[in-house]
């Protein structure tokens, strides 16, 4: 599974009161692109969504998704999945000792885009987190797409605002990278041609331009975005964005 569009990890919170599942389902779900926070009660998950948390050592994060049992000592893990839902836009994943049809129908109708019931092995958990942070991705995709961005992995680019990171490293690009990374993203997979990419990058001054010149640049622009496994070179014709 990809990491997160922006380069950051997925943030999942686990509410269970059960302390040894609650600790083996963070070893389960945790890897180089996951984190996991576990708390026990309602009141404590409240408060780590609002950002005040009763531990000190639980630092704010933004949850992309919730493991949230349904039988909690001090609620109803349906009822704080409502407020979720009407409050927050976090995946929650519904898990219970419930097997019965009514009650996941229930979980269902009140908006949680999982259920898993116990007993359960690891991988089935493994593989429904998975789905549902994949979902993340493409959620954060769609919402930067409609506010302008291109997001391909740890890159994002806004042409019109002239913005371009690498991860969280803001990149400083000329007008002809500019328009050399822009022409190459549009066209993301396709191979342009030497040709087409002078008369993109200097339009009416192409053909003075000396065809070095973009080897240049294009040297220039790998360099800066970090972007050697990215920009490729089709020899005898011309770069392709990977």
């Amino acid at each position: 599974m990809a990491g997160k569009n922006s380069g950051e990890k997925f943030h999942v919170l686990i509410v269970e009161d059960d302390l040894a599942l609650a600790s083996g389902l963070s070893r389960a779900l945790e890897n180089e692109e996951t984190e996991t926070v576990s708390c026990h009660t309602l009141r404590e998950a409240d408060a780590l969504l609002k950002g005040e948390p009763d531990d000190a050592a639980k630092v704010r994060k933004e949850f992309d998704l919730i493991v949230l049992d349904v039988n909690l000592p001090d609620g109803n893990g349906f009822d704080f999945l409502q407020k979720v839902k009407k409050e927050y836009d976090i995946l929650v994943i519904m898990l219970t000792a419930n097997d019965m049809e009514t009650d996941i129908v229930s979980g269902l109708e009140l908006g949680a885009d999982d259920y898993i019931t116990k007993p359960f092995s690891l991988a089935v958990l493994r593989a429904r987190v998975a789905t549902q942070l994949r979902r993340v991705d493409t959620r954060e995709c769609d919402k930067a797409a409609e506010e302008g961005w291109i997001v391909d992995g740890d890159y994002r680019f806004h042409f019109n605002k002239m913005l371009f990171y690498h991860g969280e490293e803001q990149v400083e690009l000329s007008k002809s990278e500019q328009k050399l990374l822009r022409a190459l993203v549009e066209n993301c997979g396709i191979t342009l041609g030497r040709d087409k990419l002078l008369d993109c990058i200097w339009s009416v001054d192409a053909e003075f331009v000396d065809e070095n010149t973009l080897s240049v640049t294009v040297k220039r622009l790998r360099d800066k975005l970090g972007a050697q496994d990215k920009i490729r070179t089709v020899y005898g014709i011309g770069y392709r964005w990977e």
